[in-house]
């Protein structure tokens, strides 16, 4: 499958996040994890998938120079996109908790890009789910908190946890995008890779 049409390629992930390593590592794929920091900021000009797009791109270019032919660099950024603005990760409880009684009872998007880089290709592509939460209360919303402790998530909180599972009503695209990585196009993406690199 996938691994052996990839054989002469070495693919690179730039993601500290044990899911989205777990999802190459379900693929069957051998990847090099490989961290560079960044300034996570955007131009305040950018809305909805902008910002993700922009992140996953801009979390490539440290790597450009170092690159090799048979080289595949993957970097991808998760936003949660609510009332026209794009929630992050929390810096503290108080703000965890504030982002999670604003998705409370209502229908936000979560939106992941994928950026794809060579030394002479480079393809970003994004998808979005929507997600609906029923009404949490109060003690609900601290007991996650307290127990999870969501502050290396956008929107303070992971699907597959405690609250996704008490707290979602409904889905409307794909689970794994909002787990942090939309998947099936990542899968459909190296395919494509596989024969044009």
């Amino acid at each position: 499958m996938l691994q052996d049409k990839l054989k002469n390629h070495h693919i690179i992930l730039a993601s500290g996040s044990p899911r989205r390593q777990a999802f190459f590592k379900n693929l069957g794929l051998d990847v090099e994890i490989r961290l560079k920091p960044i300034n996570e900021e955007y131009p305040p000009r950018l809305t909805h998938f902008e910002i993700s797009n922009y992140l996953a791109q801009l979390k490539a270019l440290p790597f450009k120079t170092e690159l090799k032919t048979n080289d595949i660099l993957i970097t991808s950024d998760t936003i949660v996109w609510h009332k026209h603005q794009a929630l992050g990760k929390p810096r503290d409880v108080d703000e965890a908790f504030q982002i999670i009684k604003s998705l409370s009872n209502s229908t936000h998007e979560v939106i992941t890009s994928v950026c794809f880089t060579s030394k002479t290709f480079e393809k970003t592509l994004h998808d979005i789910t929507q997600v609906t939460f029923k009404n949490l209360s109060d003690e609900e919303i601290w007991y996650y908190i307290n127990t999870a402790k969501p502050f290396d998530k956008a929107g303070a909180y992971g699907i597959q946890e405690w609250i996704g599972q008490i707290g979602v009503t409904k889905i409307e695209g794909s689970y794994f995008n909002v787990m942090g990585l939309p998947i099936h196009l990542v899968y459909k993406t190296l395919n494509e890779m596989a024969i044009t690199t």
